[in-house]
């Protein structure tokens, strides 16, 4: 087991944050994450968090996942003090971080994501990992299912997954996995790729516009930069930055914001 200090990680925040789509509450305090082949069993307690995993495993894998070697408290504390709203918002939500996760994953999770709602986004993937990923069984029993790799998706027929209830979005994972096993574009470089090249490689992929381009360019390469606008962003952009967002003063780190940002407008829009 390994304790991270609650400052700047709330493990609640991060599960309603829409940057991940295998992290699930299981009961009070309690949530299970997917990630590769690998599975974790959390328990958040009021001033530290639980990580069930041996030391060696957060060292190797879970650290860097959550990305927990970067000082969170410092892109809050770089907020202009006089933009009482962006301030607000990073108080609110001061547990987000943002995941590295798999840049395949995050493709096709973005495409499932174009139109739907979060349980009905969650329901799909859960359903695919079910019938193309790999079975595992985790060290307390728990069975789960690997997410599918663009091999194991590339040659199933756009019939069958329209019968599993992915709808148009068939067309789009079918061809974009048969796009990336051919390495027409090549997922593997994007890391080292600029953000703005990145998203360039990924507007080449079916369904993949500039929201999801920015989606994964920010939730699995980490390019700090990627600002996803979606109805909630919009919407505040308008209201709160009608002459602009101030991108220039916070570059290197504006996606954070944008985090920050979406969970509050969420979470006010909820009560």
């Amino acid at each position: 087991m390994v304790e991270i200090d609650n400052t700047c990680f709330q493990i609640g925040q991060i599960c309603e944050s829409g940057q991940c789509f295998r992290l699930d509450e299981t009961g009070e305090h309690t949530y299970e994450v997917m990630a590769g082949d690998r599975y974790l069993r959390i328990e958040a307690g009021q001033e530290k968090t639980r990580l069930l995993c041996g030391t060696e495993e957060y060292e190797t894998f879970w650290k860097q996942y959550f990305d927990l070697d970067t000082p969170y408290e410092d892109y809050i504390e770089a907020i202009d003090r006089e933009d009482t709203y962006l301030c607000e918002a990073a108080e609110f939500g001061s547990g987000i971080r943002i995941l590295k996760q798999d840049v395949w994953e995050m493709v096709v999770s973005f495409i499932i994501s174009q139109q739907n709602n979060i349980p009905r986004i969650k329901g799909l993937i859960r359903t695919l990992c079910e019938h193309y990923g790999r079975k595992c069984v985790s060290a307390d029993g728990k069975i789960y299912y690997t997410f599918p790799e663009a091999a194991a998706l590339a040659h199933i027929p756009e019939e069958e997954l329209r019968a599993l209830k992915f709808g148009y979005r068939s067309k789009y994972i079918c061809k974009t996995a048969q796009m990336v096993e051919k390495k027409q574009v090549s997922l593997e470089n994007l890391t080292s790729l600029s953000y703005e090249e990145a998203k360039e490689e990924l507007l080449k992929l079916p369904g993949i516009g500039k929201k999801v381009a920015d989606c994964i360019c920010l939730f699995a390469l980490h390019k700090m930069d990627a600002f996803p606008v979606d109805t909630h962003i919009r919407k505040v952009l308008e209201r709160e930055y009608p002459q602009g967002f101030p991108f220039e003063k916070y570059a290197g780190f504006s996606g954070v914001l944008q985090q920050y940002i979406f969970y509050y407008d969420l979470k006010n829009a909820e009560r």
